[in-house]
């Protein structure tokens, strides 16, 4: 099958009539990037978010090989490894980590911009220390979704940065001449007697965002074994480590932000001997009916994308994971109306808590 922007798919990732695999701004770096690209050896090309493989596929049909690339997201990784097979490239590219062998000696650097600054910075740092000192950063976006503050943090790290042309709402920032890099710390801060560490992209950074506090305010005790569900930095896991002694919990999400944020925020609380921290596609690597306790805070964005169809998917997928009985705690905001699939998702379901935003529920696997 030729390969065409037009034909990729976001497969395992929601698909819908109103959600894309591409868009404007992959384009607009393809072409800013085009020159810097012809020519360039094996091996010295990294892409850093791609969504479904638009960077990494196209530039792999010119002929680029050994690229290497990160994705934040699971079910991008997978998307791009499933397009590349209908396309024929599998075997062009190398999905890694965001780490030093990621970035090192690379000459372009072709970058989706991470709406969160404290991202931005991670990576930027990361490029300037261990990239080529020749190296090129493409870094675009939509333009609805950047701010003058990226220049200023690929300022930090880079002697130049320059600005393209809009086109169809979209940019790309430039940046040469790295220089002060930095390997990416987690930020730590302590709230109610639980350090939260934050890498930059995580959900909510090192703060407990006002959902899950409001789920930890109300969770039961919990015996045996629970799992903590799209768990971010991992506080709610943290937290029930904490609070009991004897439980094993399962943290888990498809981000490697929050996957590695967790992994730090339990050992920052001394409970990571307690605390498997899995990177998963919703709860995929766990058997069916294996588990007693659920808690949930979803999210209700694909990427950049608001759509109603991911916290349903994620109801059934604890409902396949619960053991008859077991019981799954969501917090959602009241206003998405989420009980009806609850009951229909999971078993029946009582409300726990509610407040001027938020609702707490208990649903029973029947």
């Amino acid at each position: 099958m030729t390969f065409s922007l037009e034909s990729l798919r976001r497969w395992p990732d929601v698909e819908a009539p109103d959600l894309v695999a591409t868009d404007a701004a992959d384009r607009l770096l393809l072409d800013e990037s085009a020159s810097a690209r012809g020519g360039l050896g094996d091996g010295h090309l990294v892409v850093i978010g791609d969504g479904y493989g638009a960077l990494t596929l196209s530039a792999a049909a010119g002929g680029g090989r050994g690229i290497r690339v990160h994705q934040d997201p699971l079910t991008g990784e997978r998307a791009l490894a499933a397009n590349a097979e209908r396309f024929g490239l599998a075997g062009t590219f190398t999905s890694m980590p965001l780490s030093a062998d990621l970035v090192r000696d690379a000459r372009v650097v072709l970058l989706r911009l991470p709406r969160a600054l404290d991202a931005l910075d991670d990576i930027a740092g990361l490029i300037a220390a261990h990239a080529a000192p020749g190296v090129v950063v493409f870094a675009g976006g939509r333009i609805k979704h950047m701010s003058v503050a990226m220049n200023d943090v690929l300022r930090r790290r880079f002697g130049r940065v320059d600005v393209s042309h809009a086109r169809q709402k979209s940019r790309v920032l430039v940046a040469r001449a790295p220089h002060d890099g930095a390997d990416p710390v987690p930020r730590r801060a302590a709230h109610d007697g639980i350090v939260v560490c934050a890498f930059g992209g995580a959900f909510a950074g090192p703060t407990i965002d006002i959902g899950t506090r409001f789920l930890l305010e109300h969770l039961p005790p919990v015996t045996g074994d629970a799992i903590d569900f799209a768990c971010g930095t991992g506080v709610v896991a943290a937290a029930l480590a904490l609070r009991h002694p004897d439980l094993r919990v399962i943290a888990t999400d498809q981000s490697a932000a929050a996957v590695a944020s967790a992994v730090e925020t339990a050992a920052a609380n001394g409970v990571a001997d307690r605390i498997d921290v899995v990177r998963d596609d919703m709860l995929s690597a766990q058997p069916d009916g294996g588990s007693g306790f659920i808690a949930l805070n979803p999210p209700f964005h694909s990427g950049a994308a608001v759509h109603e169809g991911i916290a349903p998917r994620m109801f059934a997928e604890a409902a396949r994971a619960l053991r008859p009985g077991g019981e799954l705690w969501t917090v959602w905001n009241s206003a998405l109306r989420y009980r009806p699939s609850l009951e229909s998702a999971v078993g029946p379901t009582r409300q726990i808590a509610r407040n001027a935003k938020f609702t707490v529920t208990a649903s029973i696997r029947s």
